[in-house]
């Protein structure tokens, strides 16, 4: 069991949100702070990860774009997606690897939606969490000295048409959509509340609400 501080940031944009990942993830490799999940929602930008701009592959006009470290394609970030950062060292039996990792974190996603009464699941296509044959989740991570930076995204009530439009990791446009668009309407909190409710019994946390 390790103890996590929740830290509740609200909006920020994703270059500020990166700066304060990159600095926290230092902190926590040297001890100086403990393992932290931040949760909040950015202004709307699509990330570029590596395999993107490997492959050529741009969102389409009109969306703002930021480069990214994390593994992955194009992601989108904006209004109505709850943004989930945890810093953390995985160090616990079960944690070796980034596969293993990844799993767990599908794994919270669909427990605490299915808390809510929606059935999510994995499907092979792509990691992250799917409703029907839908993505409502995407997961991607960065690590240094097994200490975790970037993390997932659960798209509840976005734009309609604007994370749709972005081929999102490789995916066709349309895949990836919202919970609200598929009829399931949460409010933020819901989410929040449910991802809490249920972190002791998927990530063996003893959580910390920071602010």
């Amino acid at each position: 069991m390790r103890n996590v501080y929740l830290e509740i940031i609200g909006t920020i944009s994703h270059s500020d949100a990166d700066e304060l990942m990159r600095s926290m993830q230092s902190e926590r490799i040297s001890d100086e702070i403990q393992d932290t999940i931040l949760v909040c929602e950015h202004e709307e930008v699509v990330t570029v990860g590596p395999r993107a701009r490997n492959d050529g592959i741009t969102p389409p006009e009109g969306y703002a774009t930021s480069p990214v470290d994390r593994g992955g394609g194009l992601t989108w970030h904006g209004p109505g997606q709850l943004v989930v950062y945890p810093i953390i060292k995985w160090n616990l039996e079960g944690e070796s690897n980034v596969k293993a990792v990844i799993s767990i974190l599908e794994e919270w996603v669909i427990t605490s939606l299915g808390q809510l009464g929606v059935e999510g699941r994995r499907d092979d296509r792509m990691q992250g969490v799917w409703i029907g044959n839908n993505k409502i989740c995407s997961i991607g991570l960065s690590f240094l000295r097994w200490t975790s930076r970037h993390g997932l995204t659960i798209n509840y009530n976005t734009p309609p048409g604007r994370v749709e439009m972005v081929s999102g990791c490789g995916l066709d446009a349309d895949t990836t959509t919202s919970l609200k668009a598929l009829g399931h309407d949460f409010s933020k909190q819901m989410i929040i509340d449910s991802l809490t409710s249920n972190i002791e019994l998927i990530l063996s946390i003893f959580l910390l609400v920071k602010s």
